[in-house]
């Protein structure tokens, strides 16, 4: 399809190259005419079919030639219509030369002999100008419509586009919802009284975020009420990060279990951070790197980096339960 696209459009281009280049050249030949045989010249260019030019440029061309034409052969023109064509392209486009040479002919023309049939074939022309105007406003009307729905196309692309990566980022936070939720499940056998713990602590908050991301799944809505769905996940996982009071529970809860070890981390490692503090919790109290990821707001790429640079930090301080905390890695 694209192929064929691309030939027609070759086609097109080439045809209106050969088309244009065709009235390039018998413009040419009637412009050589003009000095030795007006008449003749003038017959040339009267057998130009004005409503069919393809360019401004060309038909200000012809309109030039044709007054001065008009002038070599003496014949008064009815109106100034054909010489201002000239005159108005070669003004705007800035061509003084061209320009000054238009309203020199539409002078002459003022003065020279009325001719019936000069004059009939000049209104003529004038016609098939007035053709060529419409037919100029019609392209344009074509093109510019043409345009907008273009733009409208790519809005309507770059919409769905960015529907398509808002459902995908949404269903991405249904799945870690769900993994984390998943996650502290898996972890039970590993400490049997600590998980029972962390379970009771957080049964209640992972219940409603379990039921939205089972709602999600099973929903057969539309995309608003499945997006409203997943900014509620969103916020409650949020209002799980920030619950001050549910990570105070969760340290009492790890240092129950794991003999102090959170106290002896924090007289031994004075200089650990609050967010390697926290980390380091999350790790105790035995959280997948998925879990910690969406608790911590990071990325996992980034929960990996920052386990080992703590655990290197750990390392690295030669404390006296150095073994112990290194355990939780």
């Amino acid at each position: 399809m694209r192929a064929l696209l691309a030939i027609l459009l070759a086609l097109v281009v080439t045809s209106c190259t050969y088309s244009g280049s065709v009235k390039e050249r018998a413009l040419d030949d009637a412009q050589r005419l003009i000095p030795e045989d007006p008449a003749a010249a003038l017959k040339r260019l009267n057998g130009f079919d004005v409503a069919e030019f393809e360019d401004s440029a060309t038909m200000a061309r012809w309109a030039l030639l044709y007054s001065e034409a008009m002038v070599a052969n003496n014949y008064h023109a009815p109106t100034d219509t054909i010489v201002n064509i000239a005159i108005s392209y070669y003004g705007r486009t800035g061509q003084t030369d061209a320009l000054r040479h238009a309203n020199r002919l539409k002078a002459l023309m003022a003065n020279t002999d009325r001719d019936a049939l000069a004059s009939a074939l000049y209104l003529q022309k004038e016609k098939e100008f007035l053709l060529y105007k419409e037919r100029a406003t019609t392209r344009m009307y074509l093109l510019l419509g043409l345009s907008v729905t273009f733009i409208a196309l790519c809005v309507i692309v770059w919409q769905r586009q960015r529907l398509r990566l808002r459902t995908l980022q949404n269903e991405a936070l249904i799945v870690e919802a769900a993994g984390l939720r998943a996650g502290v499940a898996r972890e039970q056998s590993a400490c049997s009284e600590m998980a029972s713990k962390l379970s009771s602590l957080l049964e209640s908050r992972f219940a409603t975020i379990d039921s939205l991301c089972e709602t999600y799944y099973e929903s057969q809505g539309t995309k608003t009420e499945r997006k409203a769905i997943a900014e509620k996940v969103k916020a409650h996982i949020e209002a799980l990060k920030s619950d001050a009071g549910v990570f105070s529970e969760m340290e009492s809860c790890v240092n129950d279990c794991r003999d102090g070890l959170l106290n002896h981390l924090r007289r031994e490692l004075t200089t650990l951070k609050p967010e390697e503090y926290r980390l380091f919790v999350y790790l105790a109290g035995n959280l997948s790197n998925r879990s910690i990821a969406l608790l911590l707001g990071e990325n996992i790429d980034v929960v990996y980096k920052r386990k080992s640079r703590l655990k290197a930090k750990i390392a690295a301080s030669k404390a006296l339960h150095t073994p112990q905390l290194l355990s939780v890695f």
